[in-house]
């Protein structure tokens, strides 16, 4: 029963990644790919899913993985080196402490997360642009999307989210997430049955009143009510009605009863 629904899974996120690897063009021949893994189970199930697309697909790509060891106490690799290394997997593990620095900055009881993703974010693009990966693959998924967005809303007054394939600022480098239709309740299950060699994040787990776990609880009850509800949120990033929105920046407001005139 196990294998039957480890396989159920695999085949289910591999068809979502594939899907979003194509709708979005995620990745094309030629590419030459740094996996973000983070010790999660997000971007093992990513690394697990390209792997086998690697294997299986007619585009011809190339990755590496990377993990970035940001000197958490406890933090210990040993368990993904030798995964990885019983895979054939290329990898690098580069050592920055991003720890102590966050700490130092962050009042005790304030949210890390902010500075922490600024500090690996800047680090992960150097790595990239230095070794000559094109693009960078993230590991996050259709609840990370959905719940980005409301966070958005309630605490930045903005409508934007995580987009599958992004141009970084500095336009140098391209930021793909190929399980951005995959349901993180999916993955969790696939990494437990897959028994990946989690390595858990020790400078924010303790923080449970984060404001993603409050808008996560408030998604869970509104999909308990009515199971369409994240689904309709992921769609909703991608049928947007800029008409209906009041962005004076899309719309000169000002003007429409100009063109009513002149179209009557």
């Amino acid at each position: 029963m196990a294998t039957t629904a480890l396989s159920q899974l695999e085949d289910k996120l591999l068809h979502y990644t594939g899907k979003a690897i194509g709708d979005y063009g995620l990745i094309q021949h030629g590419d030459h790919i740094m996996v973000c893994l983070s010790g999660g189970k997000d971007s093992f199930t990513m690394l697990h899913c390209l792997r086998l697309l690697q294997q299986r697909a007619k585009v011809r790509f190339t990755f590496q993985a990377f993990t970035l060891d940001q000197a958490q106490p406890g933090w210990d690799d040993r368990a993904l080196k030798a995964w990885l290394e019983e895979r054939n997997i290329p990898y690098d593990i580069l050592t920055r402490d991003t720890y102590s620095i966050v700490k130092e900055k962050i009042p005790e009881g304030q949210t890390y997360c902010s500075l922490c993703s600024r500090l690996r974010r800047g680090i992960m693009y150097t790595y990239a642009e230095e070794k000559g990966f094109n693009k960078i693959a993230l590991g996050h998924h259709r609840d990370d999307l959905i719940r980005t967005l409301l966070m958005s809303i309630f605490y930045n007054g903005e409508i934007r989210s995580m987009p599958p394939k992004l141009l970084s600022d500095n336009k140098k480098h391209i930021v793909i997430r190929p399980l951005a239709y995959c349901q993180e309740k999916d993955i969790a299950e696939f990494a437990s049955l897959m028994k990946f060699p989690i390595i858990p994040c020790n400078l924010c787990g303790s923080q449970e009143n984060l404001m993603r776990k409050r808008v996560k609880r408030l998604i869970d009850e509104l999909a308990s009510e009515n199971p369409k509800v994240p689904s309709n949120m992921l769609h909703a990033l991608t049928s947007v009605k800029p008409s209906q929105l009041m962005d004076k920046n899309l719309w000169d407001f000002s003007a429409l009863a100009t063109l009513q005139t002149e179209n009557a």
